[in-house]
């Protein structure tokens, strides 16, 4: 089994947010198990530091979170880290045309029937590309997507 985690989960992993625990649980009984590293690519990179501070801006203007600066700078060390001892997390590479052509795709056969998001289709295709059976997230409609795709997903609660 060969595991895509999405940034919602990965958010959940490294902040101290509703579902993390579930986050950790699974990510947990997968190191135990010796399953494969998880495979982080540009796209995730980019997103998952940008969710880090989308929410520190949340908590700063809405106060539905509970994310400081001081978490998120601590998310991004501790993500950091882990990328480069890679013994959880893997860097892998995607072609950003790879992504694009399998992206447009995956619109051109889901969107107009389920209202998929442009994230949505991003992380399934980046999954399919990376050869991955699997994705772990938080998000009912890339669960969806990711099953619609013949991808398996877990049984993390939906947000």
């Amino acid at each position: 089994m060969r595991q895509y985690a999405d940034t919602n989960f990965f958010t959940r992993l490294y902040l101290p947010l509703p579902q993390s625990p579930e986050a950790l649980s699974l990510a947990n009984e997968t190191r135990k198990v010796g399953a494969e590293r998880l495979p982080v690519s540009w796209l995730l990179e980019v997103e998952i530091a940008n969710a880090f501070e989308q929410c520190v801006f949340i908590a700063r203007t809405s106060g539905q979170l509970r994310v400081s600066p001081e978490a998120a700078g601590a998310a991004h060390a501790l993500f950091a880290e882990d990328l480069a001892r890679a013994d959880f997390l893997i860097a892998a590479p995607l072609d950003v045309n790879d992504l694009k052509d399998t992206a447009r795709e995956l619109a051109l056969r889901h969107t107009a029937r389920s209202g998929f998001r442009t994230y949505d289709l991003l992380h399934v295709a980046a999954a399919l590309l990376l050869g991955c059976d699997t994705v772990w997230s938080f998000d009912v409609k890339a669960r969806s997507l990711a099953r619609a795709e013949g991808l398996a997903v877990n049984s993390l609660g939906d947000y």
